[in-house]
């Protein structure tokens, strides 16, 4: 019987304008920080970092991130890192941003904090990155000894970021319990290298179960502007359970599928990454054998959300049969985490694709 093996950010912080006491959660880790985020984010939460930082006598080594988690970026902010003999790494932003500290941590080998300004995707707590090529396709994971030192999410933040954003953090953690389902009754692996255990089975289930019951309402929190109580709730579900469950849990055919569309040029590539494993979720529901009642329950709730469920919304309206199976080897490339969870081929998941967006505008068309 092979280990079952589930891992864990060391700290996990979460409420209404706790980036105000960033300094003091980090203080431990050392007197020197390399603080990365991008020039937007900079200019909402760089003065609060500094004087929290500043309060704790902690220096910051400030550097931009270029925008997208490269080879390339992460060797030149490493080489800033070292010449400037920082302690820890904190990186302040959307998943790209978390992706490309956690590997310049990595390379120095030293402690790293992660702080999402908006819960778009499940990267904050987990010890892998998603690294693309600089013109952003995909490339590889690369994965770490450890898990972040500390994750801490400021819901005061996260309520004023775009909606869309928070949308897609809701569609990355939907495809949490249906691909971790897959992976338990398939027998495969997951991120963290072992089987899954009962708590991360738990936790992703519990992950689907928080955004069902709480998602329009902290969708509507986030249009407005305001940290409700559901909102919380589904922060979490974002950030932490769906973290926690897919890396101890597994990924299966909704991201693979996701990677697969990288394999295509077009306006595709605009979207963002929960955009595209929401159809990649539905994609994996019409590669199983489901009603066609629990299949609608995900179509009729990502369109509340403004989620993708057609070729139209993922940009491929016209798209050849050719395309997609060229979406389809990619996601069924050796590799890939599709094969945690299925025995399929490439031509399955062209149809399921297909498939998928027949049965969204079945739906639709039942609206009119």
């Amino acid at each position: 019987m092979s280990e079952r093996v589930f891992i864990s950010p060391s700290k996990y912080v979460q409420g209404k304008n706790v980036i105000d006491r960033l300094g003091t959660y980090v203080s431990p880790f050392g007197d020197k920080a390399l603080l990365i985020a991008d020039d937007v984010v900079f200019k909402i939460v760089g003065q609060r970092i500094h004087d929290s930082f500043e309060t704790e006598k902690i220096g910051i080594e400030q550097v931009d991130f270029s925008g997208e988690a490269s080879r390339h970026e992460v060797e030149r902010i490493t080489k800033q890192a070292k010449e400037a003999d920082v302690r820890f790494v904190v990186g302040v932003g959307g998943g790209k941003t978390l992706d490309t500290a956690k590997a310049v941590s990595d390379e120095l080998t030293v402690p790293v904090v992660i702080v999402p300004t908006i819960a778009s995707t499940d990267a904050p707590t987990s010890a892998l990155s998603v690294i693309y090529s600089d013109a952003g396709i995909f490339e590889s994971y690369r994965f770490y000894k450890k898990n972040p030192d500390l994750v801490l999410v400021d819901t005061k933040l996260i309520s004023e970021a775009p909606a869309r954003f928070f949308a897609s953090g809701i569609a990355d953690a939907l495809a949490t319990w249906v691909e971790v389902r897959s992976v338990i009754a398939f027998g495969g692996k997951t991120m963290a290298g072992g089987r899954p255990t009962i708590a991360a089975e738990a936790i992703a289930k519990r992950c689907e179960e928080v955004l069902f019951e709480h998602g329009r309402l902290a969708y509507e929190s986030v249009q407005a502007k305001v940290v409700t109580p559901a909102l919380e709730a589904v922060v979490e579900a974002n950030t932490l359970l769906s973290g926690l469950g897919f890396e101890s849990g597994g990924l299966a055919a909704a991201h693979a599928i996701h990677n697969g569309f990288t394999a295509l040029d077009g306006d595709i590539h605009h979207l963002t990454h929960g955009e595209k494993v929401a159809f990649g979720t539905l994609v994996q529901l019409a590669l199983e054998q489901h009603s066609q009642e629990e299949i609608e329950r995900y179509i009729a709730f990502y369109m509340d959300l403004g989620l993708p469920v057609t070729l139209e919304d993922v940009k491929l309206k016209d798209a050849s049969r050719d395309d997609i199976l060229k979406v389809g080897e990619a996601a069924t490339a050796d590799g890939e985490t599709i094969h945690d969870g299925f025995d399929v081929t490439a031509e399955e998941v062209a149809d399921a694709i297909i498939a998928a967006d027949r049965y969204s505008k079945a739906y639709q068309a039942k609206l009119k």
